[in-house]
């Protein structure tokens, strides 16, 4: 009985572990990300240094990035 109930554990303790995985994947994602400054003595404002064709949102539904100017002065 004891051996039955361990068996049917595992789909849970499997999609636990797939989601605290796919959380911490994202977390990663999140920290690399241009808007983030991980050094600010070399480079303070890394997100001045990005393309305007540069894609920030995770899924761009409206916007179309191939096609934006980049507007103001160059820094």
């Amino acid at each position: 009985i004891v051996f039955l109930s361990c068996v049917e554990l595992i789909p849970q303790f499997f999609f636990i572990l797939l989601g605290m995985g796919g959380a911490s994947l994202y977390l990663v994602r999140l920290a690399k990300g241009p808007h983030v400054t991980w050094n600010k003595k070399n480079n303070p404002e890394p997100w001045n240094q990005l393309d305007p064709t540069y894609q920030y949102k995770f899924v761009a539904i409206d916007t179309d990035y191939k096609n934006l100017k980049k507007e103001g002065p160059q820094f």
